[in-house]
């Protein structure tokens, strides 16, 4: 199969689907890898380096987006929709649920698209999404710590404290991967930690993983509005995978936050859980005020850690790529669950019930349309 890999044009998305050496093992399984100029640059790899492990480097996106699959990083922004045509087979995080202008330019063109964060395994288990879980909840802290110093507008504090001074308070709504993740850094650095889940089982588990060294609480209204009067640092990480994020926190708790508290919200490219948050940030414009409280809502976290993001999220996608490539999307289906799982869109037809739910647009199982059934 001949498979393009653009340059992502996201805000600082410094990412690339692949490295070379990623690219090195497609084409040594009998592929075509063509690679956009400057596509890798942002990680530090070289066109020339792509070029060494056998990959074609092209000039123009057109180009790119010709070839039969497509991989990706982050979900097509608009100026990217007139390179769709029916046939492509995008592979990408996608996060349709908070993206109905994608979903219908994709149902438009006759796509058929996978989406990373819906690639689910027979456990239950997200590998897909995992290690850029991973990566967005150790930065969450690291950047929350950033914001609460005062030459950015933060109260002045360091999270580990000192002899004689209180630890900061690091809340983190959300004890999935990232959540985890955001844990583990907050508590490296000396922090006073408190993490809520709506899974009882979950919290017994983080208990015994942290031996006892963090809080951990049932996510619900009245537990949030509580330790919000003392965090200095919130950290959203819900993930209900295939839908937009649910608002958990309302205005009125952000409001009786300490004043230059920071919050930081992993679950922005899926719409949020805070009801302040009314723009998605960059890297560029990272952060804004809303009742006192510096808000950092920005969707593509790892980009700013773009080398070690982009060999992570190779070392998960890359397997699975290549079985997409292996053959008729039909064929790679019947034989990969996980991968049938993550499909979106199916020559035009939406197919994630979750994201048609969201999104208000009409649903067809993919079971109804492979041609095995009809």
């Amino acid at each position: 199969m001949k498979v393009g890999i653009p340059r992502e044009l996201k805000n600082n998305e410094n990412r690339v689907a692949l490295p070379p050496s990623g690219v090195f093992e497609l084409i040594e399984a009998g592929h075509e890898v063509f690679v956009e100029t400057n596509a890798g640059l942002g990680s530090a790899f070289e066109d020339q380096d792509y070029r060494n492990v056998g990959a074609t480097v092209v000039n123009t996106p057109d180009e790119i987006w010709s070839q039969e699959m497509v991989m990706k990083v982050k979900e097509p922004l608009p100026e990217e929709f007139k390179y769709f045509h029916e046939g492509l087979l995008l592979f990408t995080y996608l996060h349709l649920a908070n993206a109905l202008d994608v979903a219908v330019a994709l149902q438009k063109a006759g796509v058929t698209s996978v989406a990373y964060e819906n690639v689910k395994l027979d456990n239950g288990t997200l590998p897909l999404l995992s290690p850029m879980s991973e990566i967005a909840g150790r930065m969450a802290t690291q950047i929350g710590a950033e914001f609460l110093e005062s030459p950015k507008g933060g109260k002045g504090i360091i999270l580990s404290g000192v002899p004689g001074v209180r630890k900061g308070h690091v809340v983190i709504i959300g004890g999935g991967v990232a959540g985890t993740n955001a844990a583990r850094v907050a508590l490296g650095l000396g922090s006073r930690v408190t993490v809520l889940d709506v899974n009882n089982n979950r919290l017994k588990e983080l208990d015994t993983e942290f031996n006892g060294r963090i809080e951990t609480l049932m996510s619900n209204s009245f537990n949030i509005a509580t330790q919000l009067q003392t965090a200095d640092l919130v950290v959203g990480a819900v993930l209900i995978p295939g839908h937009k994020a649910p608002t958990l926190v309302t205005k009125e708790m952000v409001a009786d936050m300490p004043d230059k508290s920071v919050v930081v919200d992993i679950a922005i490219d899926q719409g949020g859980i805070f009801e302040t948050e009314n723009k998605v940030g960059t890297h560029d414009d990272p952060t804004y005020v809303v009742n006192g409280v510096t808000h950092y809502a920005v969707a593509n976290m790892p980009g700013a850690v773009s080398q070690t993001a982009t060999i992570a999220l190779s070392n998960a996608t890359l397997p699975f790529a290549k079985r997409l490539a292996s053959g008729p999307i039909e064929d790679v289906w019947a034989k990969e669950p996980s991968l049938l799982r993550g499909a979106n869109t199916y020559q035009g037809h939406l197919v994630q019930e979750s994201v048609a739910e969201d999104l208000g647009l009409p649903y067809t199982p993919l079971t109804d349309l492979l041609p095995k059934n009809k």
